[in-house]
């Protein structure tokens, strides 16, 4: 005789639940913008590793876990119509828990920014705050899959990599940083219009306007590999005018390989995207890496 749980509703979150709530697969992207940020200053850590190791946590587990946290949350009656096995839909994280950790983890993102200087408060502070206006009503700008995506490609790869820099250095970043930061996080519009693609039919029931609602699957993915295409070549042409024709050899190789893949992802977008997700999303990041390297030690002739 079977037992429904649904009768014995649980009181406190599920212990593999909570790890769900946070998605550790989407720390790697503000972790390694992170990375690149510190490469790019050109200045060896020395003494400072203990802030580049703080600052890959702040910005994975707590900052990018939080944004998951507050999302799952605000996102609940969406989920429980795309995805309804996710923690809070399914019940395995009751009540308010949900917004409980992300309040939680808010203020505990906030204590961790403080203790990587000025520059890395105030982009601790940009990020929650992005984080909660990206999700939460009246503001919810996810609703738009113009601004929603632009705001979470800012907040994984272009202030990430900002800080990274920012803290490392003890100042500002230098118009080289700053440029091929905000570059890189304007393509990666295009990759958080495509991670819209696997919540379609919720957006469509809920009032969320994102690309692929708003404008067709078929059109959201060509505008979607456009976007990403653009920005990197923007990068290759800045790189060869700044002197570094290897580097940007390398990303143009990279750029390729991505649009053979982006070949296939545009004869099946909503079948493929997952598939471009491990492979030319991988290119993409790569070359932000190489990119990190070529602007290394890069100075403004007087």
């Amino acid at each position: 005789m079977s037992v429904n749980l649904s009768l014995h509703p649980r009181s406190v979150p599920e212990p593999r639940a909570l790890l769900e709530l946070i998605q550790p697969i989407t720390w790697f992207p503000p972790i390694w913008a992170y990375l690149c940020g510190t490469v790019s200053v050109g200045i060896w850590p020395g003494e400072k590793w203990p802030l580049v190791l703080l600052g890959m946590v702040l910005a994975g587990p707590l900052v990018c876990g939080m944004s998951q946290a507050a999302n799952n949350w605000c996102d609940r009656h969406v989920d429980a119509v795309n995805e309804p096995d996710r923690p809070i839909p399914s019940g395995r994280i009751p009540g308010r828990w949900g917004l409980y950790i992300a309040l939680l983890m808010t203020v505990l993102s906030l204590a961790v920014g403080w203790m990587l200087g000025p520059w890395g408060f105030g982009a601790t502070v940009f990020g929650v705050l992005a984080a909660w206006a990206y999700s939460v009503e009246p503001i919810r700008l996810k609703r738009s899959g113009w601004w929603g995506p632009g705001l979470v490609a800012l907040c994984y790869e272009g202030l990430p990599w900002f800080t990274g820099a920012a803290v490392l250095s003890a100042g500002a970043p230098s118009f080289f940083i700053v440029t091929v930061a905000l570059l890189y996080a304007f393509g990666a519009h295009g990759i958080m219009t495509l991670n819209d693609f696997k919540a379609l039919e919720g957006d469509r029931q809920h009032g969320v306007r994102s690309l692929p609602v708003v404008l067709g699957p078929e059109v959201a993915a060509k505008l979607a590999c456009t976007v990403m295409a653009l920005a990197q070549i923007l990068v290759i042409t800045l790189l060869v005018i700044w002197g570094k024709p290897i580097h940007a050899g390398i990303i143009t190789a990279l750029l390729v390989a991505q649009l053979f893949a982006m070949r296939v992802l545009l004869r099946d977008p909503a079948g493929k995207c997952p598939w471009y997700n491990g492979t030319g999303v991988t290119l993409y990041v790569l070359g932000m890496m190489v990119a990190a390297f070529a602007i290394r030690g890069l100075e403004v002739l007087p």
